[in-house]
């Protein structure tokens, strides 16, 4: 058996050290020998050791085994993934089984049988090989996990309507429960999601976000249960679904509101059993998730059986949550603008502005259809374009007036004149202006999905985003 590592030999016998460096040497094992223990401390830090083999009496005429005990709990204190092996000619069942309750790897009798060391030290070398791989996968795990989370995001807010936001955050927070966000595009679910992952008991595992209004139906159940290589025409390998990523975590489903009522029946199956079996699979999977879910569809919309399967509401909302629109919190608006001034400021490594009197009087007056994400993208465009230290009225780029209607109001705009359905509802206009061709276009899409930002973007063929800028840009 060929053995790869370097064992540290500790004994106060110098024949057992040379018959341990001379067996050790012919197995291919370095080694280092020992005859003070109470160098241990200072070896370990001065040298890397894949596992020790221990004697447990020192003192003359010693043979409890007392100290060995000590040096073992001192060696595991400095590098728990050590293997130790201990070893008396002073041994008895009760003396291995205590040893093994303490953390040793195993345990030897003096003289010992070479292919029984041997033997037990190759082992010794595997777990530590195994402990080691898996602690360094634990802090990539961790890291990767940092990385993808991002630094938790503030939630401002003084205002009576976000303190009853923070009370049921508070409480539900470190239970089990599943909890339903309510509230309009940009109001900031996924930020109140984190918090809530932030301060639970799971908050060591991932939080794995999922944007069902980005997901194809057709992709649906791959994306959430993973699929078996060969599965479909694409599928050229296995995939883990986000239920099966989010194990041990917490799963946040935004937009669940727009989920066709078939595929919502898919997903109720799924939270009920607690497993998951891959598109082409045979196999279930068992699943440990805690559901955040969050939808900008109004509550009396989801209940109506039509729109939202009753049973999957009841599951997904154990404590439901109505985050309110900005327009309903202005006196919130000063403190989220200087958050927003701080955050960019250091982003963009520039000193931080002031904001006019006049200024912060007409962004509390702007009723912010895109909420708290329109306000966050005036103030980063402001700071970038702003050349002087207060930034004014006009660096936010607010339209003069007319600017406060919401997606859904939109849908209740009549066009704007010079503009009109052709035959079969194609669009006409009496305008070259491409501003005014795009903002048109854009009003009528959201007209036509009663200001769903999700399916609207899919008519237009652009992404949330990208509609977000442009309904910003024409103040829509």
């Amino acid at each position: 058996m060929v053995m790869t590592g370097r064992v540290l030999v500790v004994d106060d016998d110098e024949d057992i050290l040379v018959a341990a460096r001379l067996l050790l040497k012919r197995e291919g094992i370095k080694c280092h020998t020992e005859p003070r223990p109470d160098r241990i401390p200072q070896l370990l830090k001065d040298e890397h050791f894949d596992a020790v083999l221990l004697d447990m009496n020192f003192a003359i005429g010693a043979n409890t085994g007392r100290e060995g005990f000590a040096w073992l709990k001192r060696i595991l204190e400095i590098d728990p993934t050590l293997s130790i092996v201990l070893m008396t000619a002073y041994g008895d069942v009760g003396t291995a089984v205590e040893a093994m309750k303490q953390g040793a790897t195993d345990f030897v009798l003096k003289p010992w049988q070479n292919e029984r060391l041997t033997a037990t030290l190759g082992s010794a070398l595997k777990l530590t090989a195994s402990k080691r791989e898996a602690q360094q996968l634990g802090a990539r795990n961790q890291e990767l996990k940092s990385v993808l989370d991002g630094p938790p995001q503030a939630i401002v807010g003084t205002s009576p309507a976000m303190q009853r936001v923070f009370t049921l955050v508070d409480r539900a927070a470190p239970t089990e429960a599943n909890v339903l966000i309510l509230g309009e595009n940009g109001t900031g679910k996924e930020v109140v999601a984190r918090e809530i992952h932030r301060r639970s008991n799971r908050a060591g595992q991932v939080f794995v976000s999922v944007d069902l209004g980005s997901i194809s139906e057709t992709l649906f159940e791959s994306e959430l249960f993973g699929h078996k290589k060969g599965a479909f025409t694409d599928a050229k390998e296995d995939r883990v679904g986000r239920l099966v990523a989010a194990n041990g975590g917490t799963l946040f489903l935004d937009e669940i509101g727009n989920l066709p009522l078939y595929l919502q029946s898919k997903l109720l199956t799924v939270l009920e059993q607690r497993v998951v079996t891959p598109v082409g699979g045979t196999k279930p999977v068992p699943i440990d998730v805690r559901l955040i879910s969050a939808t900008n569809v109004p509550p009396d919309q989801l209940a109506r059986e039509d729109v939202f399967r009753q049973d999957l509401l009841y599951r997904i909302n154990t404590v439901e949550l109505h985050l309110p629109p900005l327009r309903d919190r202005p006196e919130d608006i000063p403190a989220l603008v200087e958050h927003f001034i701080g955050l960019y400021a250091r982003k963009y490594n520039m000193p931080r502005k002031r904001v006019s009197a006049e200024a912060l009087t007409r962004l509390q007056a702007y009723r912010w259809p895109g909420n708290v994400r329109a306000l966050r993208h005036a103030v980063e465009r402001a700071m970038i374009l702003s050349g002087g230290e207060v930034l004014e009225a006009e660096d936010f780029s607010l339209p003069s007036a007319g600017g406060a209607q919401s997606a859904a109001a939109v849908a209740t705009t009549p066009p704007p004149t010079g503009t009109g359905a052709g035959a079969g509802g194609g669009l006409t206009l009496d305008t070259f202006d491409l501003e005014a061709v795009e903002r048109e276009v854009i009003r009528r899409a959201l007209a036509k999905h009663q200001g769903n930002i999700s399916h609207a973007a899919a008519d237009l063929g652009i992404t949330r985003a990208s509609l977000y800028r442009r309904m910003e840009k024409h103040g829509l």
